[in-house]
């Protein structure tokens, strides 16, 4: 039996290409798919915008930003997460929000459950890990942080 007692509570975000992994305190909401329609110049990454508690925000496509395809989630499977920030900007923006192609599930990992292996990243990725024999990319929060304020000019 594994000792949780230096376990982080995790998420495991279902995109179209890859799952993303982030730990628990970096999730503000998960919220339901429903968005308006982004501007006809938007970026391919803009998914639209989420109305979430008096703010207005950007939901991104993390597949697209990636350089993959944008796909709507079907069957009702789709949910937005809400991400609280980390970056020097957190002040104009203190969340983002990202379209997801399933919902998320939680776990709670030890170190040695988590390691960090080669694979192609793309510009939203940090790094490919493998969890337990499944690989999933922890996100680059600080270059979606920079798309979202790209929107805010």
């Amino acid at each position: 039996m594994k000792d949780n007692s230096q376990a982080l509570a995790c998420v495991l975000i279902p995109m179209n290409e890859r799952q993303l992994l982030l730990p628990n305190v970096s999730i503000a909401e998960v919220v339901d798919f429903a968005s308006s329609d982004p501007a006809k110049d938007s970026p391919d990454w803009l998914a639209g915008y989420l109305d979430w508690r008096g703010l207005s925000l950007p939901v991104i496509s993390y597949d697209a930003a990636n350089g993959g395809t944008f796909m709507v989630p079907g069957d009702n499977r789709g949910r937005i997460v809400v991400l609280n920030t980390i970056g020097e900007q957190h002040e104009r923006v203190p969340f983002l929000a990202l379209l997801t192609q399933g919902i998320p599930s939680q776990t709670r990992l030890t170190e040695d459950q988590v390691v960090e292996t080669d694979g192609e990243n793309g510009p939203a990725d940090l790094m490919k890990v493998e969890v337990d024999g499944d690989s999933a990319w922890i996100p680059n929060l600080e270059y979606l942080e920079a798309l979202v304020l790209e929107t805010r000019q």
